[in-house]
């Protein structure tokens, strides 16, 4: 039997690293892209009802509307972003009832 050189077993390592970067590279798009899914499927402005009378009038927001305005905290841009939207997103209510809800009022 004819001995193996010394490079294959170089050779052999270094493709099955490459592979096994292949499949680390390709877990990391699969994930990365299911996480922007979750993430876009929880944005809905329509959550944020139970906020429309503190954000259209100096009545403080109830429980609910806190509790909702935390979970689409991360939407909050993209609301501002909405031409529709925006009104009701971007002025010193809305501001005031982030305040008292104990959420950041987002930097876009």
């Amino acid at each position: 039997m004819h001995p193996l050189p010394f490079n294959f077993f170089a050779f052999f390592m270094m493709r099955v690293s490459f592979v096994a970067l292949c499949v680390v590279a390709l877990a990391v798009v699969i994930f990365s892209s299911e996480t922007r899914t979750a993430e876009a499927k929880t944005c809905n402005p329509m959550k944020l009802l139970p906020c429309m009378s503190a954000l259209t009038s100096s009545s403080p927001p109830s429980t609910s509307c806190c509790s909702r305005l935390k979970e689409q905290q991360p939407c909050l841009c993209g609301y501002i972003k909405n031409p529709a939207l925006k009104q009701y997103v971007d002025n010193p209510n809305a501001k005031r009832v982030a305040s008292t809800c104990g959420v950041p009022y987002c930097k876009c």
